[in-house]
């Protein structure tokens, strides 16, 4: 037999073993995902839920992330169904990626970002799927600091585009006349939250059957920690 034959086969071999030993790994990765799962704790209730991601905020705030189910195998593990724990209604701000300060990966959280978190008919109905049909526990309703959006309906000044048509979802909520930055950030985070509960009467029932809740916060540029917002 010539010699590129023996190459031929010792490639194969080299390369059916490189396969065998991956496909061997991808079940090990999966258990150590669920392992990783299980020691954040419980989920399965409102309040789990709440603590779940106040934990993960800490770890963020501390630099002591663990960054779960961030990895192929949690990927692959979630592609034939998605089991978020919590959904977030949160601002497309560049600067505010929802599953990174809570230390959360795939499969975790269900996340609605729109400028301004405003609570629109569509941001809605995105959430009702999340908490009738995935089973979240909790909806966040996420403002930050210095949001642009807010800002930008404080001012009301003229804007390029559409960006104005958020300005109707944001204006009843602030006092241009009494409130700082800080302040109208927080009352729209109260707004929307409302908006939520007197416009979506499921959302309404599964929150008095103990099912869910509706909570606020407002995450920190500076600091990195959110900050609850009583509603």
């Amino acid at each position: 037999m010539s010699d590129d034959h023996s190459l031929d086969r010792r490639s194969f071999c080299r390369h059916a073993a490189w396969l065998g030993a991956g496909l061997a790994a991808v079940p090990a990765a999966l258990a150590a995902a669920a392992r990783a799962d299980e020691s954040l704790g419980d989920a399965t209730t409102p309040a789990q839920a709440l603590q779940r991601l106040r934990d993960g905020n800490a770890r963020f705030v501390d630099g002591k992330t663990i960054a779960p189910a961030r990895d192929l195998a949690h990927l692959r593990a979630t592609a034939p169904k998605q089991t978020p724990f919590a959904a977030f209604l949160g601002c497309a701000d560049s600067r505010v990626p929802v599953e990174i300060l809570y230390d959360q990966g795939f499969g975790d959280l269900f996340v609605v970002r729109v400028a301004g978190n405003v609570a629109t008919p569509l941001e809605i109905a995105s959430l009702e799927y999340g908490a009738a049909v995935l089973g979240t526990r909790v909806i966040k309703v996420l403002g930050h600091s210095n949001c642009g959006a807010v800002k930008a309906a404080m001012s009301g000044g003229e804007v390029p585009g559409q960006i104005s048509a958020l300005f109707s979802h944001i204006v009843p909520a602030i006092n241009r006349k009494t409130m700082d930055l800080d302040a109208a950030i927080a009352a729209n985070v109260r707004y929307q939250a409302a908006n939520l509960r007197r416009s979506s009467p499921l959302l309404g029932r599964l929150k008095r059957e103990g099912k869910l809740d509706i909570v606020g916060g407002v995450f920190s540029l500076e600091t990195g920690t959110v900050k609850p917002v009583d509603l």
